[in-house]
């Protein structure tokens, strides 16, 4: 599938260095990031631990690693750096990068997983952080990185009610010493916290957005948290279950471009509204492993 861009990315980008941002759209900065991916190169379903998961479908393993770099080039295009995790046989997971860690300011919180399938997963990422410099904190607690973990601002909201354990947040907490928010899933589409919530302003304060906004699917959590969310973020962008439905949260911002699945259109006219500019780029055959842009992009904060 082609990447779609609806504006060119400004022409600045190229030489820009993370945490500088070129202005571009009205009120919106582009901030220059740092992601990691991996390559889809042993992508299948074989085994189920979500409902996105069906084994008996068939899956396109080339068509995976055709989307998947469709949004790898799209990152350079818009002057990103992406680093790249050697893909290992029999974690078709691994793909889904999100979920290897938390990463803030060169610290790298490792990842444990819930399912057995996914387990190798935590120390092959931890591995990678070591090998590339970060100081990894290994975890006692059952988490799963990013996927459950977003830093708005100088809080981290954190998911819990299918994956990471609420003992995991507070992990987190000692490890960052950072308000940690806990919020509940209840809709097991919305298995992890990044694909029922956006992060809109990857950078809040000097040289960002004065208040980092999000965008997020509001009947994804229980009554407790969709009180936190609405207290918090009271300019937040509601999103459809329509639009969730087709992990239009699940979404990578640099602060003006907006990374959506080109199915999220009542997603994208609410952005293009707000000043963000929507790119397009399906992934919907990652999709059959319920995963989506954002769980193909883990932010590395140096």
């Amino acid at each position: 599938m082609s990447t779609q861009n609806t504006a060119p990315a400004p022409a600045s980008t190229s030489s820009a260095t993370e945490g500088n941002g070129s202005a571009a759209g009205p009120g919106r900065i582009q901030q220059i990031r740092r992601y990691l991916m991996c390559r889809p190169e042993h992508f299948t379903v074989s085994y189920t631990i979500n409902p996105w998961m069906e084994p008996a479908n068939p899956t396109d393993t080339a068509l995976a690693v055709r989307q998947w770099q469709a949004l790898y080039d799209t990152y350079l295009a818009l002057g990103h750096e992406v680093h790249l995790i050697d893909p290992i046989e029999g974690l078709p997971d691994m793909v889904y990068t999100a979920n290897g860690g938390f990463v803030i300011d060169n610290i790298a919180y490792g990842a444990k997983f819930r399912f057995q399938e996914r387990v190798p997963e935590g120390p092959a990422f931890m591995d990678w952080f070591r090998a590339n410099g970060f100081e990894v904190a290994e975890p006692a607690e059952v988490n799963e990185g990013e996927g459950d973990f977003l830093l708005v601002g100088d809080t981290i909201l954190a998911g819990t009610g299918f994956r990471s354990t609420g003992d995991s947040h507070r992990e987190l907490a000692d490890v960052f010493g950072k308000e940690v928010v806990s919020l509940t899933l209840v809709d097991p589409r919305f298995y992890h916290l990044d694909t029922a919530i956006s992060v809109l302003d990857p950078v809040q304060g000097p040289g960002g957005v004065e208040k980092a906004n999000i965008a997020y699917l509001e009947h994804a959590f229980d009554e407790r948290s969709q009180a936190i969310l609405a207290e918090r973020y009271p300019d937040a962008i509601r999103v459809a279950d329509a639009d969730g439905a087709v992990f239009g949260l699940n979404s990578s911002s640099d602060g003006l471009n907006v990374i959506i699945s080109p199915r999220a259109k009542g997603f994208e006219a609410q952005l293009r509204e707000r000043g963000y500019n929507p790119v397009l780029v399906d992934l919907s055959e990652l999709l059959l492993g319920g995963g989506g842009i954002k769980c193909c992009t883990l932010e590395l904060r140096r």
